[in-house]
């Protein structure tokens, strides 16, 4: 049960929201003291909120713990079931390479770049490749675009959105001369009809609809992937308190987690990132990956959610580098982390973090059309 199912003032409940509090299980691992100075409510208001929430979650303890036994798994299953996954692909063959053949089901993927990198390129492409018919081997499904910034381009998704389209038709062609082949009736205006369109302005409004995201996702079976740009934008601005931070980060990336197993979804998380290209480089070399391999973006819901980052300075050994924002809790708060960055005049992409992947490189470019490969892929990565 969430928290704001509680029966509780709806003064009282956004107060809850706004500091993080968004479970029962979160309300319950503090103390009524914490409550009421994190809330800014009274002590006795805490208690009574405290006793509330201990009563609803006894009364779903059964549920609980019969589902649990319910959805156990045998490992070789697992196996076969991740297999099966279906992926979004990014439009760039290279970077599908090195993340397995796409973005998968079931993992939270944070992107991070430094500004200008194509963040928002790969969350529009994303959003756009997710509607592929299955029998062009897509998924079928819709997208929800949650903007934080303003940096969606509605004209940039209808570029890409005709360039998906021309690349169907000359995908029905080709096999018209060999095989039989499906008609494309997918249309531009279609594919921008099944983008899912939400601006948060605030850190409570981006609290407010994760939590809607269950009901609303329950409610059109039919999404497939979530792109969060950016996860970081409202927390870095409006918080001072670093601990209620983590706190609601947390809870967030929880929400994230259990959407993905639920509904196999894809979770995509970006943001901005800082890291210098030489040191990403050096990165890259020291483990032997001079070769561009294979890039996919993780998926949760049978959507997938994919958060972007922004970067910020952190002060190492003596000097000042660019970094992921929100610090390193939460950079294990995501299944999958995957890094762009510049060497020289070519993008590349780094799988910096990922439990089934290995670490990888792979260039990319941004075009009209959409993402495609570098026309100088087959280039080592050089030092700078």
């Amino acid at each position: 049960m969430e928290a704001w199912r509680l029966p509780v003032s709806s003064s009282i409940r956004g107060k809850l929201i706004s500091a993080g509090y968004t479970s029962l299980s979160s309300i319950s691992s503090v103390s009524s003291s914490d409550l009421a100075r994190d809330v800014n409510i009274t002590e006795e208001e805490a208690f009574e909120i405290m006793k509330l929430a201990n009563q609803a979650s006894g009364s779903n303890s059964c549920n609980g713990s019969r589902s649990l036994i319910n959805g156990a798994k045998n490992a070789w299953d697992m196996l076969h079931e991740e297999d099966s996954l279906p992926r979004i692909t990014t439009s760039c063959s290279d970077l599908d390479n090195i993340l397995g053949g796409g973005i998968s089901c079931r993992d939270v993927t944070e992107i991070g770049g430094v500004p200008g990198i194509g963040k928002t390129q790969i969350g529009i492409q994303l959003s756009v490749n997710v509607q592929i018919p299955r029998e062009f081997g897509g998924l079928g499904g819709k997208a929800i675009y949650i903007d934080t910034e303003g940096s969606f381009m509605v004209e940039r998704a209808l570029q890409i959105a005709e360039a998906c389209v021309e690349d169907m038709k000359e995908y029905t062609g080709y096999m018209h001369k060999h095989f039989k082949a499906n008609q494309v009736e997918m249309k531009p205006k279609d594919i921008l009809e099944n983008i899912i369109y939400f601006r948060v302005c605030s850190y409570t409004e981006q609290i407010a609809l994760v939590n809607h995201l269950d009901k609303f996702i329950s409610e059109n079976k039919d999404v497939k992937v979530v792109i969060i740009d950016s996860i970081t934008f409202h927390f870095r601005q409006d918080f001072d308190d670093l601990a209620q931070r983590t706190r609601v980060l947390s809870e967030m990336a929880l929400k994230f987690m259990k959407l993905a197993k639920k509904f196999s979804l894809a979770v995509s998380i970006y943001r901005t990132h800082y890291y210098t290209s030489l040191t990403l480089t050096r990165l890259s070399l020291s483990r032997g990956h001079t070769q561009p391999v294979t890039l996919r973006l993780a998926l949760i819901l049978q959507s997938q959610v994919v958060l972007l980052n922004q970067v910020t300075t952190k002060y190492t050994q003596g000097t000042f580098q660019l970094a992921l924002a929100l610090g390193d809790s939460w950079s294990h708060s995501c299944t999958n982390r995957v890094i762009l960055y510049w060497n020289g005049d070519e993008r590349y992409a780094y799988i910096d973090k990922s439990p089934s992947l290995p670490s990888a490189s792979a260039s990319y470019t941004v075009t009209s059309r959409g993402l495609r490969n570098s026309s100088s892929s087959s280039k080592r990565v050089k030092m700078m």
